[in-house]
C-alpha cells in the first residue's frame, strides 16, 4: 500500500467513529462487499498478470531478442533482468503520485486509469522491434515502458487494497483486505501459463520471432474485462465523508509529509514486513 494513501485511510477511520460507533456503521453490505473484492481482484490480477509476464519473457527472450550484444546468453539475461527492476524502482513513485490522486478524485477513478496505463505499456512491448532492428532504441524504448508499467502497478496495489478496506467493516477489515493481495500469485501464475502454452505449441525460432508477443497482445483484452468490471465498483462511504471533511477544513493537509510525520513507525514496520518477504 502505498505511504500517501495510509493519510486518507488513517483520516477514514477517525471520521468513522466520531462517537465511538466505528467504521462498522458505514461499512457495506456483505454481498456487496464480496462484489467489491471481486472487482479488486479482477483488476488486480490483470495487473499483476502484466507485471510478472514482463519477468518470464525477460528470463526467455529479451536477452536474445533485446542485447544479442551482450556477450553470452547469460549476459544478455542479465542485462534483461536489470530492465525488469526499472519496475520496482517505479512501483513507490507510482504509489506515492496515485496515492494523492486517489485522495483527492477517488479510489475507482485511480483504478481505472492505472489499469489502462498498464494495459497499453504491456501491449507496446508486444509491438517493439528488436535490437536488429532498431539497436539500442530497442532496449530504451523496453525500459521506458518497464517504467510505466511499474509505475502503473505501484498506483493500482494499494489502490485496490484501500477500495476493499474502506469498504469492509471494523471487525473483518483485514480479512477481506487480504483478498486483492492474493491476486497477486494468480496474475503470476496466468502470466506462466500462457507463456508455458506459447512455448508448447510453437517451434523454438516462432516463439522467439513472435510467439511470446501474443502474451503481451492478450493483455488488451483482459484489461477491458478487468476495466468494465471495476466501472461498476461505488466509492466508500467513509472515504466520502473523509474527502467532503477534508475540502472543508481548509488549513488540513495530507499526503506524504503528513503521514511521515504522524505514523513513522507504522511506516517503517510495513516497510520492513515487504523487504523481509521480497528478500525471501
Amino acid at each position: 500500500m502505498s505511504v500517501s494513501r495510509s493519510v486518507g485511510t488513517a483520516r477514514n477511520v477517525e471520521s468513522a467513529q466520531p462517537g465511538g460507533g466505528g467504521p462498522a456503521d458505514g461499512a457495506t453490505t456483505t454481498s456487496g462487499l464480496r462484489k467489491i473484492v471481486a472487482a479488486s481482484m479482477a483488476g488486480t490480477v490483470v495487473e499483476w498478470y502484466e507485471f510478472f509476464l514482463y519477468a518470464t519473457a525477460a528470463s526467455l527472450v529479451f536477452g536474445t531478442f533485446f542485447f544479442p550484444n551482450a556477450g553470452t546468453q547469460l549476459d544478455g539475461i542479465i542485462a534483461a533482468f536489470l530492465t525488469y527492476a526499472v519496475g520496482f524502482v517505479a512501483r513507490p513513485i507510482g504509489g506515492i503520485v496515485f496515492g494523492q490522486i486517489g485522495d483527492r478524485l477517488g479510489r475507482k477513478h485511480t483504478l481505472q486509469v492505472t489499469i489502462i496505463l498498464v494495459g497499453v505499456a504491456t501491449f507496446l512491448m508486444g509491438c517493439l522491434p528488436g535490437f536488429n532492428t532498431i539497436g539500442y532504441w530497442a532496449p530504451a524504448l523496453l525500459v521506458v515502458l518497464r517504467f510505466i508499467q511499474g509505475f502503473a502497478v505501484g498506483g493500482e496495489w494499494g489502490g485496490a487494497v484501500l477500495l476493499v478496506a474502506e469498504h469492509s467493516p471494523e471487525k473483518s477489515r483485514g480479512f477481506w483486505s487480504s483478498w486483492p493481495q492474493a491476486a497477486v500469485p494468480m496474475g503470476n501464475l496466468l502470466a506462466t501459463l500462457v507463456l508455458l502454452t506459447m512455448s508448447w505449441i510453437l517451434p523454438n525460432d516462432q516463439f522467439l520471432s513472435w510467439g511470446w508477443r501474443v502474451a503481451f497482445w492478450l493483455s488488451a483484452v483482459i484489461v477491458v474485462i478487468g476495466y468494465y468490471i471495476r466501472s461498476h465498483v461505488n466509492e466508500a462511504p467513509i472515504f466520502l465523508e473523509a474527502r467532503a471533511q477534508v475540502e472543508a477544513e481548509t488549513a488540513v493537509s495530507y499526503g506524504v509529509t503528513e503521514v511521515l510525520k504522524k505514523y513513522p513507525r507504522g511506516v517503517l514496520q510495513a516497510m520492513g514486513l515487504r523487504f523481509a518477504e521480497n528478500i525471501l
